[in-house]
C-alpha cells in the first residue's frame, strides 16, 4: 500500500485504529480538514479536547453556547465589521442612529398609497436594481464559502449601483442582506459559517435608491456539481415558490388583500406544509415597511382591497410538515427560526396593482439563477 492510498489515523487521542468515514460536524462547518474518528462513541470520548481546536485554530465561535437551538444551524462568529456606504449616496434616515422615522399614527391610520407614474417608474427602476444584485449574489452560492461573503458581494454591488442596502442598521441590522439557510425562516444574520453541500439558503435583498425601496427574496440549492437537493428540501421550496406564483394570480383591483392568505395555505397544506404566521409582506415605496400588511394565511383580518398604483410585497414563509408554521428567534433577537428545527423555505416579489392586474417589479430574468428543480424517481 502506497502512503497515498493509506487510511488516516482516528483523531482520538492515543487512539490508533483507522479513522472512519465519521467526521467532525463543527469542523465541517467552519471549513476544518482531517478531524476523522474510528466510531461515535470515540468521538464523544474525545469531545472536551478536541474542541478546544474550533477557537484555537480559527478564532470561530458560538455567541450563544448554552441556547437550547431548534435544529444543527450555529451562528459563527465574530462578524466582521460594519460594511461602509460612500458619502455620495443617498441614505435612509437610520443610517446613522438605526431608527427608521415613521410618521405618526401610520399604523393606526392603515393607509394605503397610491403612487403617481412618477413614483411608480422610480419603483421600477429600484426594483429591478434589487433583481440585479440579488441574482449577483445568487450566482456565487456554492459549498465552503460564507454568507458573510455573500454580503459582502450585496453590498459592494449595491454601491457599484449608487444604491443603498436598505437592511445595513435598519433597528440596527447588522448587515447589508439577510441570509437564511436551513431552518432559519428570516432575518438571518451574514457570518463565518461555511455553506455546506444540500443546505438551501435564502437571500433577501433589498436596496434603497433615489428615495425608494425595492424588495426580493428568493431560497437556493446549496449544490456541489453533480449534486442534487433531497427530496424534502426541493418539496419546502417548490412549495414556497408555488404559493408565492399562485397568490400573484389574484393581485388585481378589487381584490381583497386578506384573500391572499387563504390561497397559500390551501396550497402550503395540499403539499404537507404549514404557513409561518408571525411575519408578513408589506407595503412599500419611499418607506420600507409600512401599510398594507399582507398576511400570509388563511382567515386573516387584512383590511382594504388591491387598488391601481399601490405597491406591495407578498413572501409567504413555508415549513416542512403540519407544524403550524411556529418560531423562535435567536438572542441575537433576528434570527427566527423553526421550533422544530425542520427546514424552511420564503419566496419574496415586489408587486405594482395595474389598472387591469398586476406587474411583478422584481420578476426573474431569463438568465436569473436557481428556478425549479425536477427530481427523478
Amino acid at each position: 500500500m502506497t502512503k497515498s492510498s493509506m487510511k488516516p489515523t482516528c483523531s482520538g487521542a492515543e487512539c490508533d485504529n483507522e479513522a472512519g468515514t465519521l467526521q467532525c460536524p463543527t469542523c465541517l462547518k467552519l471549513g476544518l480538514e482531517g478531524s476523522f474518528f474510528c466510531s461515535q462513541d470515540c468521538f464523544k470520548k474525545n469531545w472536551t479536547e478536541h474542541k478546544i481546536l474550533h477557537k484555537k485554530n480559527t478564532g470561530l465561535y458560538n455567541p450563544f453556547p448554552t441556547y437550547p437551538f431548534t435544529g444543527s444551524l450555529r451562528p459563527v462568529y465574530p462578524l466582521s465589521p460594519r460594511r461602509k456606504v460612500p458619502d455620495h449616496i443617498a441614505k435612509p434616515d437610520w443610517y446613522k442612529d438605526g431608527i427608521p422615522k415613521y410618521p405618526p399614527n401610520m399604523r393606526r391610520l392603515n393607509k394605503h398609497e397610491v403612487l403617481d407614474k412618477a413614483g411608480q417608474d422610480a419603483m421600477r427602476t429600484v426594483c429591478r436594481l434589487a433583481r440585479e444584485v440579488l441574482d449577483i449574489a445568487a450566482a456565487a452560492i456554492r459549498p465552503g464559502i460564507t454568507t458573510d461573503y455573500l454580503d459582502e458581494i450585496v453590498h459592494n454591488s449595491c454601491i457599484e449601483r449608487n444604491a443603498y442596502p436598505s437592511p445595513l442598521n435598519y433597528n440596527y441590522f447588522p448587515k447589508s442582506v439577510c441570509t437564511s439557510p436551513n431552518e432559519v425562516i428570516c432575518h438571518g444574520i451574514p457570518d463565518q459559517r461555511v455553506l455546506l453541500d444540500g443546505d438551501i439558503l435564502n437571500l433577501d435583498v433589498s436596496l434603497f435608491y433615489q428615495g425608494y425601496h425595492g424588495d426580493v427574496n428568493e431560497t437556493y440549492h446549496v449544490l456541489a456539481p453533480g449534486s442534487k437537493p433531497s427530496a424534502s428540501a426541493n418539496l419546502v421550496v417548490e412549495t414556497a415558490r408555488e404559493c408565492l406564483a399562485l397568490a400573484i394570480a389574484h393581485v388585481k383591483p378589487g381584490t381583497p388583500l386578506r384573500e391572499f392568505g387563504a390561497v397559500i395555505e390551501k396550497h402550503a397544506k395540499s403539499k404537507g406544509c404549514s404557513v409561518v404566521k408571525a411575519y408578513c409582506g408589506h407595503g412599500i415605496h419611499k418607506l420600507f415597511h409600512c401599510p398594507p400588511d399582507i398576511l400570509h394565511y388563511a382567515k386573516n383580518k387584512s383590511v382594504g382591497v388591491c387598488k391601481p398604483g399601490m405597491t406591495f410585497t407578498i413572501e409567504p414563509m413555508i415549513t416542512l410538515g403540519l407544524n403550524g408554521g411556529r418560531d423562535r428567534t435567536w438572542p441575537d433577537g433576528w434570527t427566527a427560526v423553526t421550533v422544530d428545527g425542520g427546514l424552511t423555505a420564503q419566496f419574496e416579489h415586489t408587486l405594482l396593482v395595474t389598472d387591469d392586474g398586476v406587474e411583478v417589479l422584481t420578476a426573474r430574468l431569463p438568465d436569473s439563477p436557481g428556478g425549479p428543480i425536477i427530481l427523478g424517481d
